[in-house]
């Protein structure tokens, strides 16, 4: 699954936000948390382990889930990446609004 796809559903949001401050949990663990019931608890981790953006670690009868920092950063670096060409593109149109102002006032 696509990442960003992943990332458009709130609850897949505050799971990551959750194991961010957390640390590793189990799907009890995080399931606690909510008033969805353990099958869509489960359907939501699938779709974050599917679109790499968790680990799962099987100990015993659990399952620990926690995130995966490679695909956290690749996340990061979209987001600096594309604010970097927004704010280059506002740039520009402070450049070109300005040059137009002067060009009124003459």
């Amino acid at each position: 699954m696509d990442t960003f796809t992943a990332l458009s559903v709130p609850t897949r949001r505050t799971i990551l936000e959750m194991l961010a401050t957390s640390g590793k949990l189990s799907a009890t663990q995080i399931g606690q948390h909510f008033s969805i019931s353990a099958p869509a608890i489960s359907q939501h981790l699938k779709v974050l382990l599917e679109s790499d953006l968790l680990t799962v670690e099987k100990r015993a009868q659990r399952r620990i889930y926690g995130i995966n920092p490679k695909k956290v950063t690749e996340v990061q670096e979209w987001a600096t990446n594309t604010l970097a060409l927004w704010e280059c593109r506002l740039d520009t149109l402070d450049k070109v609004l300005e040059d137009s102002s002067n060009n009124k006032q003459e």
